[in-house]
């Protein structure tokens, strides 16, 4: 039976509603899920990658009064690696900051991402967001249904179990992981027996045996212990070869479904922390070489002269079987080139 003390009490909750528009805006917040590989840490601390996102995720929620919250899960710990990006493109995932050479066999223009010597610094990679490539690839990336939210660019170290890996002929007969097709090509043209796995794996296949060496971030070398095991490390601080684009991406389908407000608050925020990203892989760079030189690892730098025959190798293998794939791949290609 329904009393006037019932009609009373149900009228002032509603009341307290009305009242409280903190409480409105907790009950109409969206929320979306970041799935990494990436161990994870704190704002402040841990893997840059994870920095990255859980920043992002904090000024989000700040800038849309908790209006749009982000949940951040490292260590694929919500997905499986090798998933995130399929999943993203599908709406099934809304958010990941993976590397988008592990996209490669699904759409091919990714393989553009870890395209050996097409970028040897950080100063060229910085270029692209604003170059036409910046606009063309972004295109091709909406178009497969994933939206590039944060630029990250990371370069490439070699750590062996063998011999310094500093030219093309060093890594004949060498088990080694390169972390994307076109530099697996470049490697087996040369001789290398190649493993592919993603970087969170790296430490048990050079514990295995399964790898002498391996290429990756210096982040990724950093927070996945590769230390243990590594005799020579060529750094990539300054230059390389081996420079990786693995943004901070959504799904356009999730994209498309916020509102005009948080759509802004998220190009922003994704923006800014570019700044912060290109300082956190440097910073990295640097204390890769201070962490394995502890260890009693022998540290080597490459020279110009050993990135131009990396550059003189990938153009007559990875370059050209990229470009041959077809005309958009070209066309990539050749935008990425004119970014000097």
């Amino acid at each position: 039976m329904i009393t006037r003390r019932h009609i009373l009490g149900a009228a002032s909750a509603v009341g307290g509603l009305v009242a409280c528009p903190a409480v409105l805006r907790a009950q109409d917040a969206k929320v979306l899920k970041l799935s990494h590989q990436f161990p994870g840490g704190t704002l402040e601390e841990g893997d840059a990658r994870d920095r990255i996102a859980r920043r992002f995720a904090a000024e989000v929620e700040k800038r849309t009064s908790g209006g749009l919250k982000v949940q951040v899960y490292p260590t694929s710990s919500l997905m499986k690696t090798l998933a995130q990006f399929s999943a993203v493109r599908k709406g099934a995932l809304d958010m990941s900051l993976v590397p988008l050479s592990y996209a490669g066999g699904e759409v091919p223009e990714t393989n553009l991402a870890l395209m050996p010597a097409v970028v040897a610094s950080y100063g060229q990679a910085a270029k692209w967001r604003d170059a036409k490539i910046g606009e063309e690839f972004s295109k091709t990336l909406a178009e497969k249904g994933v939206v590039i939210i944060t630029w990250v660019w990371q370069s490439g170290s070699v750590a062996s179990k063998v011999k310094p890996i500093l030219a093309p002929e060093d890594v004949k007969g060498v088990k080694i992981r390169g972390g994307g097709r076109e530099i697996d090509m470049m490697f087996q043209a040369m001789g290398g027996i190649v493993s592919t796995m993603p970087s969170s794996e790296m430490y048990i296949g050079m514990q295995t045996g399964a790898l002498e060496a391996a290429i990756s971030s210096s982040t990724s070398l950093i927070s996945f212990r590769l230390d243990e095991m590594t005799k020579n490390l060529t750094a990539g601080r300054g230059r390389s070869f081996w420079f990786v684009l693995e943004p901070l991406i959504m799904s356009k389908i999730v994209f498309d479904s916020l509102s005009p407000e948080q759509q802004k608050a998220v190009r922003d925020v994704g923006r800014e922390l570019e700044s912060f990203s290109f300082a956190a892989a440097k910073a990295d760079d640097e204390e890769l070489v201070k962490i394995y030189g502890a260890r009693g690892v022998q540290i080597h730098d490459l020279t110009d002269a050993n990135i131009d025959k990396w550059r003189d190798l990938a153009r007559g293998t990875a370059w050209k079987d990229f470009a041959g794939k077809s005309a958009r791949c070209a066309e990539l290609l050749k935008l990425a080139e004119q970014v000097s």
